[in-house]
């Protein structure tokens, strides 16, 4: 229980100092004027202007509060190395009850895990909400167990008290990490991209000056290699496919070392083509030929060579026919010494006129068989005697043309197989489509068929010769389509995908198997022409192996989600298809640093003159001390007793009733004049 004077002003203090101040005046007045009763005017004017203060004496009942000691205990990744997690929790159990046997003391012990994602460790983040349930006037200290490893330390509050670091972990501590910099997302393919490698030693490292490195690509068997130790590598690297590509370095686990969570580096570049080199050969100018070059040049990643033979050589007027061109183009150089430059040559209605010789078109052939890829848009002349088909080139075409070409209109629809091909599916239905008015009639021999047209008749056909790949579209009105007739069609995205379909874009692989990572999730993906999907099997980075089953979700497309129960490598397979996918950060932040450390922490330590004491070295006494003086030494940390008191009962009595005011101020006011009155 305690007592004091309050006062409850009637007036605000300026006015009433102000009274004062003129009761005073006529005070000093009365003397000058030798008035004998200036004391008892004095006196009155105290008890009206003290009535106006109104003051009153204060009785507070009150209750003692406990002191409250937080205790943050760090339970992250890099807190379960080695013998850290033991430690921390029987230094915790042993704190707590230490604390609790101290009187007027609360202890708080808040667990802080791994942050969502790769966010690493949140201390601060946990130290401001607890601050913020809790009073600050109570906080008499806060014990940090931690590695003193953390990465939320700009979210540091303003702290009511000492703050102690108590770190786990030893001084013969040591690690080696992997660091790899300067991984882009992307790359094209064909040009050197340059990664920085480099392996650290932290802590009491043996100081070797070499170590091996793995280097595998997409899971295949590693190489390895001799680097050194502490010095950045420099190592050039050309992919070697379009999409993804996983590239993993290892280094050996070495004796002694903390932990092998950081020597692992993922890093996964997706390939993409610089330019898109094609080469376009019109037999003749025609309504089409123009959507052709307007499709490839709208593409500002292609490079389009366009070769129009505009008069044939059978046009007999005397002039020569290698001076029929606009400019004389080189066919030589392009079909026979620099073919291998192209990723797709196009042959719109072309027939044989002698302008390209048969070793020139034979050298076509062969460049299909090496991984080219050849797209052939016929016209009337491919069901001719001068057909294309009539060519080395016959060798590769999926289709042989029967000699009649169809004139009628009709509607191209896709075939129950292009439903699920990658090319032709998801396309908007054929009831919207508008007509198409001429095809010729051809006799597939190979490869599938993905769209046909009158009475079912092949349209275009897809196939696989060699390494390369060729498509036959029997028909040369496809531009009516980009023209609008009769509602138009997808034109540009038929064409669009089918040229990049012959390019080998990993994208519209029909026989395809992928992965996609979202945090701790796989997003596995399997496209086929198969009815069905085989199941996946699933290799984790620790080489136990998990089988899940595909769900059909669009024709020729079945995907599963899965959870990784770890962070790193996983290889899938269905027998046929393979591929790897990195799950995380193959390093963690939590590994990037796993040497225990104050230093990260010391500046804010210092705010309250704590201390950063290890834990191997034995648990610090606990004492009390004043704020402002040093609250840690060798081998103790210090508490600020707050003494803080909750009020339970207020009583207030005023001094001054208003019955107690009236008869002074009347006594005293009466008196100075009776006196007054007989002086004179």
């Amino acid at each position: 229980m305690t007592g004091h004077i309050v006062f409850d002003p009637l007036l605000p203090w300026v006015i009433i100092v102000a009274l004062g101040a003129l009761a005073i005046v006529g005070v000093v007045l009365a003397l000058w004027r030798g008035l004998s009763g200036w004391a008892l005017r004095l006196l009155a004017g105290v008890v009206l202007v003290g009535a106006l203060a109104q003051p009153s004496y204060q009785i507070e009942d009150t209750a003692p509060l406990n002191d409250i000691v937080l205790m943050i205990v760090d339970e992250s990744a890099s807190q379960r190395l080695a013998e850290r997690a033991g430690v921390t929790s029987e230094a915790a159990e042993t704190l707590v009850a230490t604390l609790e046997a101290r009187p007027n003391t609360e202890v708080r012990r808040i667990p802080v895990g791994d942050g969502d994602g790769d966010a690493g460790t949140q201390l601060m983040t946990a130290l401001s909400a607890a601050l913020a349930e809790e009073p600050r006037g109570r906080i008499a200290g806060i014990l940090l167990l931690s590695d003193g490893r953390l990465h939320d330390l700009e979210r540091a509050p303003d702290l009511p008290a000492p703050l102690h670091l108590l770190l786990t972990g030893k001084d013969t501590d040591w690690d080696r990490r992997l660091i790899v910099r300067n991984a882009p997302a992307f790359a094209i393919l064909g040009e050197e991209v340059e990664l920085t490698l480099r392996i650290e030693d932290q802590g009491a490292a043996p100081g070797d000056l070499s170590s091996d490195i793995l280097i595998s690509v997409d899971g295949e068997p590693p190489q390895q290699f001799s680097v050194p130790v502490g010095q950045d590598l420099h190592l050039p690297i050309t992919l070697p496919h379009g999409g993804m590509n996983v590239i993993q370095f290892t280094v050996p686990t070495a004796e002694g070392e903390l932990t092998d969570r950081n020597n692992t580096a993922l890093v996964q570049i997706n390939g993409v083509r610089d330019r898109l080199r094609v080469l376009l050969v019109s037999g003749e100018p025609h309504a089409g030929g123009r959507t052709w070059r307007n499709l490839l040049k709208s593409d500002s990643s292609v490079d389009l060579v366009h070769f129009t033979i505009l008069r044939p050589p059978e046009k007999q007027d005397g002039v020569p026919v290698d001076e029929l061109s606009l400019i004389a183009f080189p066919t030589r150089e392009l079909f026979l010494e620099k073919i291998e430059d192209f990723d797709l040559i196009i042959f719109d209605r072309y027939k044989r006129r002698g302008i390209l010789p048969s070793i020139y078109l034979d050298n076509v052939r062969n460049y299909v068989e090496q991984g080219g890829a050849v797209l052939v848009a016929a016209g009337p002349d491919f069901a001719s005697a001068d057909s294309i088909y009539r060519s080395p080139l016959a060798e590769v075409l999926p289709a042989e043309p029967t000699a009649r070409v169809v004139e009628e209109g009709f509607r191209p629809t896709v075939t129950d197989l292009g439903q699920r091909h990658p090319v032709t599916s998801g396309l908007t239905g054929p009831e919207t489509w508008g007509r198409w008015l001429r095809q010729i009639e051809v006799e597939p021999r190979s490869g599938q068929t993905v769209m046909q047209g009158i009475d079912n008749r092949p349209l275009l056909v897809l196939d696989r010769v060699g390494e390369g790949r060729v498509a036959l579209l029997a028909s040369d009105h496809a531009w009516l389509w980009s023209r609008g007739y009769e509602g138009g069609g997808p034109q540009l995205e038929l064409l669009r995908r089918l040229a990049h379909w012959m390019m080998k874009e990993p994208e519209l692989e029909e026989e395809a198997l992928w992965a996609e990572a979202a945090g701790q999730s796989l997003r596995v993906i399997r496209r086929t022409l198969a009815v069905e999907a085989a199941p996946i099997t699933i290799t984790h980075p620790d080489g136990t192996s998990h089988e899940i089953t595909l769900s059909e979700v669009s024709p020729g497309r079945f995907e599963a989600t899965y959870n990784g129960p770890e962070i790193g490598l996983y290889r899938l397979s269905d027998g046929d298809l393979s591929a790897v996918i990195g799950l995380g950060p193959a390093a963690p932040r939590e590994f990037e640093e796993t040497i225990a450390s104050a230093e990260a922490l010391t500046p804010l330590i210092e705010t309250w003159r704590g201390g950063a004491l290890r834990l191997e070295e034995g648990l610090p006494n606990i004492r009390n001390i004043r704020a402002g003086r040093p609250a840690a030494g060798r081998g103790w940390i210090g508490l600020t007793p707050r003494n803080a008191s909750e009020t339970l009962d207020v009583r207030q009595t005023p001094l001054l009733p208003s019955w107690l005011v009236l008869v002074l101020a009347s006594l005293m006011i009466i008196g100075a004049w009776l006196r007054e009155g007989r002086s004179a």
